[in-house]
């Protein structure tokens, strides 16, 4: 009886998937494409693309293979991955425990994500996008959905209809639209956007509920939004003696295309939350880094559970610990010439980890993010490119330095040199080498005297 509903099921499926097949590659409007046409693409113009041809729905997806071959060290593990020579007054307890993961050359685990659009009507589409597999999550975890609307002619108002020719509307569970180096990092198996293989040092991304507002007119860009603070739904009070409050964040900017040889941009970019339970600005992603268990410790507890890829899972990156409130800036200058190519960041941010920070006498801690991309694209299709990009970060750490006058302040930095091959749109490979130094941390954090270098490949697929 089981095996009869099966195949009952199975032959509906197959009759629908028959009738629908025709619509599974459905022209989407007002999108970004998934592969090498989407480069240079941040906010959705709104130059349709395409014409409304009746509801449908659109099927793909990014895959990512990685190979690396990097190495670590600190103060107590060499780069060969052995300990160090001990001092004469030996290895302490506290200071065995920073030994480093032992790693080599080899194989990550593939990611991949599934992207659905889908055109409702005219100028409005659903997006939903699925980590199928990533490194923090290898089972199927949903990063969001939204709903887009740039046509309200359904309403049949000659008024909304004049006023919808510059504006975007977007709600739902979404990624927040802080910035602009958002739309060049890698995002679970979807990597093909970024030049180089992992996002920044403070990889200002994260997802919550909530809508937007964009206005694009003549180059001019301006984005009002409004959203939970939280990377998903939460229901349960704070305590009484603290608020939580709404994000709000807000981008202005200029985008000139002049044609496929000239386009430049310039944004600045505000988030601020006043109380929250954990909010994720600097830390929303949860795919996880693209350098596997680099300047991670070999036991999470000491001698007792075993760091992993999943538990690990943001490894080489930096977190702020802003969780408890945020007020942040981003500014981002953009300029493609030819082949060359140029991004620029900065970040500068305060917050706290919780009240008790907040309220103190030191009060919020701070942050800066400095961050620049150099490539030059060749080739008949500029389906070549080589690229150089330095990350600097400045973090005033949670820890007192040692007079306890003031937070303790570390730098860490990174250098990266790429190159890549787009072998058709939708395929690519990349390589990076890359150099991190971790600076001024305290004697005993297993970061003091850190560095990572190394060699890293990925094969992608994109549509």
């Amino acid at each position: 009886m089981k095996t009869t509903r099966l195949l009952a099921i199975s032959l509906v499926l197959l009759s629908s998937i028959s009738m629908a097949t025709a619509q599974w590659m459905a022209p989407i409007q007002y999108w970004r494409p998934y592969d090498k046409t989407g480069l240079g693409v941040f906010e959705t113009s709104k130059d349709s693309g395409a014409a409304f041809t009746g509801i449908g729905v659109r099927i793909g997806g990014g895959f990512t293979q990685g190979y690396q071959m990097l190495s670590h060290e600190n103060y107590v593990t060499g780069s060969d991955g052995k300990l160090n020579a001990a001092p004469s007054s030996g290895w302490l307890r506290s200071d065995s425990a920073n030994a480093l993961y032992k790693i080599g050359a080899g194989f990550n685990n593939a990611s991949a994500n599934l992207n659905i659009d889908a055109q409702l009507a005219r100028g409005v589409r659903m997006n939903l996008v699925l980590y199928l597999s990533s490194r923090r999550h290898q089972e199927t975890w949903v990063k969001g959905g939204y709903i887009q609307i740039d046509d309200l002619a359904f309403l049949n108002s000659g008024f909304l209809n004049d006023v919808m020719q510059y504006l975007t509307i977007k709600v739902g569970h979404m990624e927040v639209n802080f910035g602009d180096a958002h739309f060049r990092r890698s995002d679970g198996g979807s990597t093909i956007y970024n030049p180089f293989i992992e996002n920044y040092l403070i990889d200002p991304f994260t997802t919550e509920i909530g809508a937007d507002l964009t206005f694009q007119h003549s180059g001019f860009l301006a984005v009002v939004g409004l959203t939970n603070g939280e990377i998903k739904g939460n229901i349960v009070p704070l305590a009484d003696t603290l608020d939580k409050s709404p994000a709000i964040y807000a981008k202005l900017g200029y985008d000139g295309k002049v044609n496929e040889d000239f386009h430049y941009r310039i944004t600045g970019s505000m988030y601020t939350q006043s109380q929250s339970p954990r909010n994720t600005l600097f830390w929303g992603d949860r795919t996880g880094s693209n350098y596997y268990m680099v300047m991670e410790k070999q036991y999470s507890t000491y001698n007792t559970v075993q760091s992993s890829t999943t538990s690990q899972a943001w490894s080489g990156r930096i977190n702020p610990n802003f969780g408890n409130n945020v007020t942040a800036f981003e500014f981002n200058g953009f300029l493609q010439f030819g082949g060359l190519e140029l991004f620029a960041t900065y970040d500068m941010a305060t917050g706290a980890n919780n009240p008790t920070e907040h309220n103190s006498t030191l009060g919020d801690r701070s942050m800066s993010q400095i961050a620049a991309d150099l490539l030059y694209r060749f080739g008949d299709s500029r389906n070549f490119y080589l690229g150089a990009r330095y990350n600097g970060v400045t973090l005033e750490e949670g820890a007192l330095n040692a007079d306890k006058s003031d937070y303790l302040k570390t730098n860490v930095s990174r250098i990266s040199f790429a190159a890549g091959w787009y072998i058709l749109d939708q395929l690519f490979l990349k390589a990076e080498y890359m150099m991190q130094d971790y600076k001024d941390y305290a004697v005993t954090d297993f970061r003091n005297g850190g560095k990572i270098s190394g060699l890293t490949i990925q094969a992608v697929v994109g549509f």
